[in-house]
């Protein structure tokens, strides 16, 4: 089994990743930068083309040519004076040009602050209406973002999501009501069926072969549907989550649970059946339908094995998360069409549809019983034959002593 990926790689990239208020107090800014800067170089080069004062001066008669400064006793000659004049100007506009870029400098420090400030409050929205979405479970969708403020594109937004709850409440509340009701309203039937298929056999008198063997494939059908009855109502209630009930749970007795429970098949099989004892890692979930997702991979992997094959599981942590592997030798099985073996109903080939027993339900059930916890499922073909399960659900620290749930032992 290959090693569990470590995830403080991505704790680190989420918390290095560029949120809407880092790229918005960016943007402020950049703008800002690129305006000011923009000022700067027009402020500049009309400063430099403006015509600078010229000192006053005056030829004294008998000065052989020299200009004097009317306000210093100093004379110079025309050019060396009018050069002293240029530099003086250069040097001017040189140091307003570098006190005008520390100012920028400020500024732009300055503006990044107040734009991470403004973005915070224009956001602040937007991660309350998200804390109350992520609030929101698909077991209880009674919350509502409501966003109070002015009729703005966030109100919007807010109200919009806020139609969106309301509707999948609606959808997940008939469906719900259909899952309390479909039990009853179609076992009914099917008890009827079976209460006068055994009136009818328990007549007195001889009963012929022939009605004794109509009879005994009646009850196996029968049997059938109250199995593909009852899995149907599992699948539904998985589907919906699995937020009632939650503890810390070991799957080691799971598994060793599922593997007692099928040791007469097991045994007429003669698989070489291999699991670690000991209790293993501790995950949070619902213990009933743990046990119903651990006896399904176990029954999967019992079902569709040859006879004189083997079993191997393992359970293993690393860091947040629990691995369980459940593989099994057997035939060999297309790559490409394994992963379609989590839908309902789905088989491959004749050797997945000989048993009478099951209704292809079992790894519909088990995926969908690790995604309400917060896990996947993934197959794999064997290159050797047979199928390889991995279901990885994020671990939790026991706060109690691990449940020990009545073990599933029914065949999906």
């Amino acid at each position: 089994m290959s090693a569990l990926p470590h995830f403080s790689g991505t704790a680190r990239r989420a918390a290095l990743r560029r949120t809407v208020r880092l790229r918005l107090t960016a943007l402020y800014g950049t703008l800002f930068l690129a305006s000011g800067a923009g000022l700067l170089t027009v402020t500049n080069i009309l400063a430099r083309s403006w015509p600078w004062p010229r000192p006053a001066i005056v030829t004294p008669v008998g000065s052989l040519g020299r200009v004097c400064e009317v306000t210093k006793p100093v004379c110079y000659s025309p050019a060396e004076l009018l050069a002293q004049a240029a530099a003086g100007h250069a040097a001017a506009l040189n140091q307003l040009l570098a006190e005008s870029a520390i100012a920028l400098g400020v500024m732009t420090v300055v503006s990044a602050a107040l734009g991470w400030l403004v973005a915070g409050r224009v956001l602040r929205p937007l991660r309350a209406m998200t804390a109350a979405a992520q609030a929101i479970s698909a077991d209880d969708l009674s919350g509502r973002l409501a966003v109070p403020g002015p009729g703005d594109e966030l109100k919007d937004l807010g109200d919009t999501i806020d139609g969106l709850l309301h509707r999948l409440e609606t959808a997940f509340g008939a469906q719900r009501r259909f899952a309390a009701s479909a039990s009853h309203e179609l076992r009914t039937p099917l008890t009827m069926m079976r209460t006068s298929l055994d009136v009818a056999t328990a007549k007195p008198g001889p009963i012929p072969a022939e009605l004794t063997v109509l009879a005994g494939k009646l009850r196996e059908g029968l049997d059938q549907a109250d199995r593909l009855v009852e899995n149907l109502l599992l699948l539904a209630r998985a589907q919906h989550g699995a937020s009632d009930g939650r503890e810390p749970v070991s799957l080691g007795p799971l598994i060793a649970g599922a593997i007692d429970a099928r040791a007469g098949l097991i045994a007429s099989m003669s698989l070489d059946m291999r699991h670690a004892p000991g209790a293993g890692p501790l995950v949070t979930g619902n213990p009933v339908l743990l046990a119903q997702m651990t006896a399904n991979l176990i029954d999967n992997a019992v079902r569709h094995n040859h006879p004189g094959g083997w079993i191997r599981t393992r359970i293993a942590r690393d860091g947040p998360a629990v691995r369980l592997l459940v593989e099994n030798g057997g035939p060999l099985l297309d790559p490409g069409e394994v992963a379609t073996l989590t839908k309902p109903f789905r088989r491959l080939g004749t050797d997945r549809t000989r048993s009478a027993v099951g209704t292809g339900l079992g790894l519909s059930i088990a995926d969908a019983i690790a995604a309400a916890h917060g896990g996947t499922l993934r197959l794999y073909a064997r290159p050797e034959g047979g199928l390889q399960a991995v279901i990885d659900l994020p671990a939790a620290m026991a706060t109690r002593p691990p449940a020990q749930p009545a073990m599933a032992g029914g065949a999906p």
